[in-house]
């Protein structure tokens, strides 16, 4: 009668575990797509079997096992790091590069050409008024085309300031995310456990991977301490540390919660692009863009100032700017009137020797050693080279990124083919546990009748 019990015991037990099993197998099915979601098992264990000592076996349910891989997770956040500043420089620099387009018939390379070939067509006839009216209408073509590539580079730059200060908010949203998510896992044994609990914080961190770069310490509460650029604290246990975006010196900073500049420490997703962009990129093509339109202004002044227009006058400046600091944005044509064009030169009045002078400084190595034309191709070609280096960054690491979730998928992501036959699999254990137990419930029955009752 013992044995029976035992063994009716065993199989009753035996059931519960694989309803336990069916449990979690629902709910990896549930989860597939559930972002950061790793696939779970329950551990089978095995229940001492020794027959002869009365010891019966079973099996009972072990711990649940997180099929995660922490190597496979940092691998997948460190490609998103990568991806993340692919992403965001080829989509800014993709906004500066049709300024550049040396293709286009609009533009400062075309406007050089026409202005240097309406002082060619002015030696033709230095005194006509209509050739004389076109030096004036092409110096203001080019005069805007300037100002045109000036004001787009600070439009992608004042739109970086914007997006940094959202990028910096979503950091800051995650940490936040992530430090509530420390205190529940501090404060609740069971939480390091939790499926659903394990499964946000790995969201979390993926998704701050695409925003920067940082480094991981696991606490021994199952929680994560997040250090922003691998220095700085952005979350410590359930504490949030707030960064904060700094516009108030042309060059943006990224200060953490004392205040102290950390953007140096920023080299990798969203955020690092920015700063790279808006401090050192953007920067430099102003700075070349603003070189030439000084250096142009400044030569072509001075070649009018060589020559003398049809009073016989010294020639008269035909463009201004502010400072040399935004040349191109304020590059501009003066109130220069057709006959102050200095065409002649002075020892030939009502000539067109000045006129040929100024036609020939188009040619002329004025500027580092090229051209005013030559110069701007180096700028629009290293435009271009930019942002296809920043193309190519994002399809390489848009590679590399699926290919380390698919090497996380197949470790801890969940199959339904798998999960659909370890739930047969079950089912047919379970039914099978399920015989025995009616079988059992019949001898035990059984032996019980034959027991008489008391007193006969």
């Amino acid at each position: 009668m013992g044995s029976l019990l035992a063994s009716l015991l065993n199989s009753t037990g035996a059931m519960q575990v694989y309803g336990r099993e069916f449990n979690t197998i629902e709910n990896n099915i549930a989860n597939a797509n559930t972002p950061g979601y790793a696939k779970q098992e329950v551990s089978l264990e095995a229940l001492p079997f020794d027959p002869a000592n009365g010891i019966t076996g079973g099996v009972v349910a072990g711990p649940m096992l997180n099929s995660r891989s922490e190597y496979l997770e940092q691998n997948v956040r460190n490609q998103q790091q990568g991806l993340g500043f692919a992403q965001q420089q080829a989509q800014d620099l993709g906004q500066i590069q049709p300024l550049f387009d040396l293709t286009s018939s609009f533009g400062v390379p075309a406007a050089l050409n026409s202005f240097f070939n309406s002082f060619s067509q002015l030696s033709v006839n230095p005194n006509d008024a209509v050739s004389r009216e076109s030096v004036i209408a092409q110096a203001g073509q080019i005069a805007q085309a300037f100002n045109q590539n000036a004001v787009g580079i600070e439009q992608v730059s004042a739109n970086a300031d914007g997006q940094t200060r959202d990028v910096v908010d979503q950091i800051n949203q995650f940490a936040g995310q992530i430090a509530a998510l420390n205190a529940r896992f501090s404060t609740n044994a069971a939480s390091t456990t939790d499926a659903g609990l394990d499964a946000q914080m790995h969201a979390a961190l993926e998704g701050l991977s695409q925003l920067a770069n940082f480094s991981l310490v696991k606490t021994n509460e199952g929680g994560y301490n997040v250090y922003l650029g691998g220095q700085s604290a952005l979350v410590v246990g359930q504490h949030q540390f707030a960064i904060q975006a700094d516009f108030s010196a042309p060059q943006t900073a990224v200060r953490d919660a004392q205040g102290n500049d950390i953007s140096g420490e920023i080299t990798q997703g969203g955020l690092g692009a920015l700063l790279q962009e808006k401090n050192t990129i953007l920067p430099g093509y102003l700075t070349q863009l603003n070189t030439l339109a000084q250096t142009f202004a400044d030569q072509v002044n001075q070649g009018l100032a060589n020559g003398v227009d049809q009073s016989g006058a010294p020639g008269t400046n035909l463009f201004t700017y502010h400072q040399a600091g935004d040349a191109a944005s304020s590059l501009a044509v003066t109130g220069i009137t057709p006959d102050q064009i200095a065409a002649a030169s002075p020892s030939s009045p009502g000539g067109n020797g000045n006129a040929i002078a100024m036609a020939q400084l188009a040619t002329t190595p004025l500027i580092n050693g090229f051209s005013f034309t030559q110069y701007y191709g180096n700028l629009g070609g290293q435009v271009g080279r930019d942002f296809n280096s920043a193309k190519q960054n994002q399809t390489q690491h848009q590679d590399t990124v699926t290919q380390a979730q698919q090497q996380r998928t197949g470790v801890s992501g969940v199959d339904l083919n798998e999960e659909a036959a370890k739930l047969l699999q079950f089912q047919q254990a379970y039914q099978a546990v399920g015989k025995m137990v009616t079988v059992l419930d019949t001898l035990t029955q059984s032996v019980i009748d034959l027991i008489p009752p008391t007193g006969i």
